[in-house]
């Protein structure tokens, strides 16, 4: 969590007060409480009191102001063999909605979501290139443009809007093949607070790799292992890195920086993975072989790849990927790597089945094989992890919920 969000959690939850002020302390048993129904599903108040350690009593009063609210939502009751039934209750999809704003080298993408995490409405913007006053144009049209359609009701529950844009986005031009100047809005561009001013809730900021990594944590349904390494392949390649189940960001932001890393060139020397993990590097290659690029941004579902042109990137993408993996694995002791982008299905199957080949390949004398798994938020995100930053800042806990959970 960054720490415009740590503000925000700080301020809402009483973090610093738990322990001696009621209301933080309700606070914070409240975001335990949905926390554990988000991870677990449709529980009972019998079950909650067991696994966090709240009394029967503070479970039901948390638990009667959140159904109150239209948080919660009441299930069919469950009858046992003795004693009366339980009523298991569940997170109301329309208690809330969040917005989401990804700003993307090729695409801008703007959705809204639902308490669950699933989209209720998007809007794009294709672009050579962002730049601030198109992006903060297109932001606030899509935004305005989805609340009119809202019902007032759904309107009066959105509570706030999450950006994921690359940082320093200035230092793009180079490689989007642009002049130096030609990005150099962003620089004096608080996209934040620019979009902040213009609605009643908070907005907050996150790297967009960082941000689909959040996604692939507190909205993708599979579960997944406690240690991983994240990456996201879009026009650039991007990453998490993943601790006891907690994206950790680093003192920078810079943790799970996967672009950057270097992995060997195959000729003796390096490369960063930038280079041969990226879609802009697919782009490059079937413009070089004469083919059209347009439809890589356009549309994911299916891309007609010349062989010989998808197979050499496909190799040098896993091939890069297995180095990281097994370098991250051998320094924080990964479970494994998660591997998602904006591509179709079979080929992100293809490229997680050829890193986990290219692994095996490697010396691994002294630690274990991370397994090889295949991102389940899709190749939106991006745009759910920017939404998921103010649902999680607003109702979610950073507790170490699996350690709770396993009793």
């Amino acid at each position: 969590m960054n720490s415009q969000m740590q503000e925000l959690a700080s301020q809402s939850s009483g973090t610093a007060k738990i322990g001696s002020d009621h209301t933080a302390m309700r606070d914070r048993n409240e975001r335990l409480v949905l926390s554990l129904i988000r991870r677990r599903g449709a529980l009972a108040k019998s079950e909650i009191a067991r696994l966090t350690g709240l009394s029967a009593q503070t479970v039901s009063v948390i638990m009667r102001a959140l159904e109150t609210e239209g948080i919660l939502l009441k299930c069919a009751p469950v009858r046992g063999k003795v004693g009366q039934p339980t009523v298991p209750m569940r997170l109301n999809p329309e208690g809330a909605f969040f917005f989401g704003l990804k700003v993307g080298r090729r695409r801008t993408e703007l959705l809204l979501i639902d308490f669950l995490g699933k989209p209720r409405a998007i809007r794009v913007a294709r672009h050579d290139y962002p730049t601030p006053e198109d992006t903060l144009r297109f932001a606030r049209h899509a935004i305005d443009e989805v609340l009119a359609e809202l019902p007032a009701k759904h309107r009066a529950r959105v509570y706030g809007l999450g950006i994921g844009a690359p940082f320093q986005m200035w230092d793009w031009g180079a490689a989007l093949g642009l002049p130096a100047e030609a990005m150099g809005g962003w620089r004096a561009c608080d996209i934040r607070a620019e979009l902040e001013a213009c609605y009643p809730w908070p907005v907050l900021l996150e790297n967009d790799a960082s941000a689909a990594c959040n996604a692939e944590l507190l909205l993708a349904e599979a579960d997944l292992p406690g240690h991983f390494l994240y990456a996201f392949l879009g026009f650039f390649v991007g990453g998490g890195l993943v601790m006891n189940s907690t994206l950790i960001t680093g003192p920078h932001g810079n943790a799970g920086a996967l672009a950057s890393m270097p992995v060997p060139d195959g000729t003796g020397g390096q490369r960063q993975l930038l280079d041969v993990a990226s879609l802009s590097g697919l782009e490059a290659r079937l413009r070089a072989a004469g083919g059209a690029t347009e439809f890589l941004w356009e549309s994911r579902a299916t891309w007609d790849l010349d062989p010989r042109v998808l197979d050499p990137w496909l190799t040098e993408a896993a091939r890069g990927l297995a180095h990281v993996a097994i370098s991250a694995t051998g320094l924080c002791d990964l479970d494994a790597i998660v591997i998602d982008g904006w591509m179709p299905d079979a080929l992100r199957t293809r490229l997680v089945a050829a890193t986990a080949a290219e692994i095996a390949k490697i010396n691994l004398s002294g630690i274990r094989a991370p397994q090889v798994l295949e991102g389940r938020a899709g190749p939106d995100a991006r745009a759910l992890g920017a939404a998921s930053l103010p649902l999680a800042a607003r109702f979610l806990t950073e507790i170490d919920l699996p350690s709770v959970v396993a009793g």
